[in-house]
């Protein structure tokens, strides 16, 4: 059981302060709110930005490593102590870890000098919370949620990978770094939602849990294992075409009948099932496209990508976020229906972006702008529903 944390110490601390999942979930949904509104003004022409490396460079590194990374942190670092019993980092620890983070947003939106402090603090950040994620892991010896640590260890290799093709002036090496982020965050839905999406959906529907198929697991956890590895050692420039389509068009199978054991259609009722489902869906929709991409002139990889960004993650992380900040501030796990809109939006938003740029591609620049406000109204609702849940302490009084 997790400790429980002095209660006059733990009044002392600001609401916002006393779990990781408080600020990064608050601060990072309005950042990729900010983040892709910027992004809009520029690619409409009302806005001339020059960030870091530069405006590509910065809006997909930004929404990987300034959001998705931000969120992941949140849950990591919060998960730990139910995990391990030991209390996670809060109060001033957590304010360094977010301020970190912060000052590495504006340093990289300004493109503030010398480049090498913006560098250091970006690259600082995901190690600093790796540290924080392992020690009460290893304190308690939980080798099956070490398997985070190497994660984390890896987003920062592919976040230097970026930086990289910054500084030498190399787009190829900032491209292989994003690239190997997206695989690697698809691989961490891909064992988040084996272990969560059954847990949920039999609790909030009052079923026996869908039982793991070792196969299937050993087959799904394998062949996105391998995907990722292709893609982080660069083995994806040197391989036939006709090979990779086939690896994808594998492990999107695989991944499409472990999502159909999970039978969607029964959750359909519930909207924080049906939105986390959805979302996973996106992953076997994303590795079939990437298939076609590879194979087809049908679309390009970078529109695939955009199932499993905007897609499975954009999902994925807001139900999540939605789901996690009830529960860890002794809530109902029942969203208003606000954030029913919300899960929408994020949905109507992927299918435009994806599915709409390919179908109707001589409106793709009209599309791009629509899946962008469709997103910024998902998650700048979150932002407004949830302010006061994440600002205010728990309902029920408990710490954290």
């Amino acid at each position: 059981m997790m400790q429980i944390t002095d209660s006059q110490k733990e009044e002392l601390i600001p609401p916002i302060l006393r779990l990781a999942f408080r600020p990064f979930f608050l601060f990072g949904g309005a950042f990729s709110c900010i983040a892709l509104v910027l992004w809009g003004l520029v690619l409409s022409g009302y806005v001339a930005f020059s960030p870091y490396g530069n405006v590509l460079f910065w809006h997909s590194h930004e929404m990987l490593f300034g959001f998705a990374s931000a969120i992941v942190v949140g849950f990591l670092l919060t998960a730990v102590q139910n995990w391990t019993g030991i209390p996670s980092i809060r109060g001033k620890k957590l304010a360094v870890l977010v301020g970190l983070w912060l000052s590495a947003r504006v340093l990289l939106a300004f493109s503030i000098s010398p480049v090498w402090l913006s560098t250091a603090i970006d690259l600082a950040f995901l190690p600093l919370a790796g540290y924080w994620l392992a020690k009460p892991i290893i304190a308690v010896g939980q080798m099956r949620n070490l398997f985070f640590i190497p994660i984390l260890v890896l987003m920062s290799a592919s976040n230097l990978l970026m930086h990289l093709g910054v500084i030498l002036a190399m787009p190829e090496l900032y491209q292989h770094g994003f690239m190997s982020a997206i695989w690697l965050i698809t691989l961490l839905m891909t064992v988040l939602g084996g272990r969560v999406i059954p847990f949920f959906t039999a609790n909030g529907l009052g079923r026996p849990k869908v039982e793991a198929k070792p196969w299937l697991e050993y087959l799904v956890l394998g062949s996105t294992w391998l995907v990722f590895a292709i893609y982080l050692t660069g083995a994806v420039y040197y391989l036939p075409k006709s090979a990779l389509g086939g690896l994808l068009a594998v492990c999107a199978s695989a991944h499409l009948v472990r999502a159909l054991r999970w039978r969607i259609w029964s959750t359909l009722s519930v909207p924080l099932l049906w939105s986390l489902h959805a979302a996973y869906w996106f992953i076997p929709i994303g590795l079939f496209l990437m298939a076609l991409a590879y194979t087809t002139n049908w679309l390009s990889v970078s529109t695939a990508f955009h199932s499993l960004t905007v897609g499975a993650m954009g999902n994925m992380i807001l139900s999540m976020m939605c789901r996690v900040s009830l529960g860890h501030t002794g809530r109902q796990l029942i969203v208003k229906h606000a954030i029913i809109w919300a899960f929408f939006a994020v949905l109507i938003a992927a299918l435009i972006r994806v599915f709409g740029v390919v179908l109707f591609s001589n409106m793709s620049f009209q599309l791009i702008i629509i899946a962008i406000g469709g997103w910024c109204f998902a998650y700048g609702l979150f932002a407004y529903v949830y302010y006061p849940v994440l600002t205010q302490p728990r309902a029920d009084g408990r710490p954290g």
